[in-house]
């Protein structure tokens, strides 16, 4: 029909889309108690699956940017090597973000609770030598999205919006992890408090959440990058997570396949 689906119709999808994922997050944490009872793993493979997922997870989420150092090259300058016609900017992306992992692992260690401050920090080492005076720093002006339905709000209200994000984070036990960590990056990236740096700093807050579950990373790769777009503008104006939690899911799924592929454990 003209003017698109009729509220049956997006009702019927919306339905169709949450049994979905329902079943989805019945086989992630299938996956996961396969996972767990192995544990401890070898030393070795625990470490080798580390630097995989953290060399990807670094290439996609800068590549989602516009970085365009491929997954060699990231793998190369994380290893210190310089690589020729690649600007200084693109150098620092991949070693803040190598940066960053580390200090959401260690926070995840740590067991500590998610706080301003520590966002903060993420955003530091995110930008950490690319924009020294906005690291860090929330914004200290009113910015747009190019390509998004909703416009994030005013910079005068960012503290008050961060301190109901942590307010909001301390009451979603609830959710199943993964919806969780979908619902945290989404209200995060609504919120957009900083200048630059927002998605790559949601993105290390959605897998903070998942690292401290005992998941895997979540990889969204740059390939997603429209759906991914597509499912948060969605989330941001709905309210409806369905759809980027079935897309952080399926990205959940993925690393946890790479875990049980090296263990043996594949079906």
């Amino acid at each position: 029909m003209i003017g698109g689906p009729q509220p049956a119709d997006s009702c019927l999808k919306r339905n169709v889309m949450a049994s979905q994922t329902a079943a989805l997050l019945q086989a992630i944490d299938a996956d996961k108690a396969r996972l767990d009872a192995v544990r401890p793993m070898p030393a070795h493979t625990l470490a080798s699956l580390r630097e995989k997922l953290m060399l990807e997870w670094t290439y996609h989420s800068n590549a989602i940017e516009g970085n365009t150092l491929t997954l060699r090259e990231t793998k190369v300058v994380l290893e210190g090597i310089t690589v020729g016609g690649k600007s200084l900017r693109e150098h620092f992306e991949a070693t803040n973000h190598r940066d960053a992992i580390l200090y959401v692992e260690s926070i995840v260690a740590k067991n500590e609770a998610l706080s301003e401050w520590q966002i903060r920090n993420i955003h530091n080492l995110v930008l950490k030598g690319i924009d020294q005076t906005e690291a860090g720093r929330y914004r200290q002006e009113n910015v747009v999205i190019a390509g998004a339905s909703t416009t994030p709000p005013d910079f005068l209200h960012l503290p008050e919006e961060m301190r109901a994000l942590i307010e909001w984070h301390e009451q979603a036990n609830a959710l199943h992890p993964v919806e969780g960590a979908a619902e945290l990056h989404t209200r995060f990236v609504k919120i957009h408090p900083f200048v630059d740096g927002n998605g790559r700093t949601g993105r290390l807050l959605l897998n903070f959440e998942l690292m401290k579950a005992g998941y895997p990373p979540a990889i969204i790769q740059k390939e997603d990058r429209l759906a991914y777009y597509d499912s948060l503008d969605e989330a941001c104006v709905s309210g409806d997570y369905t759809g980027i939690t079935q897309l952080v899911a399926n990205a959940v799924q993925r690393s946890l396949a790479a875990y049980l592929s090296v263990l043996g454990l594949n079906h």
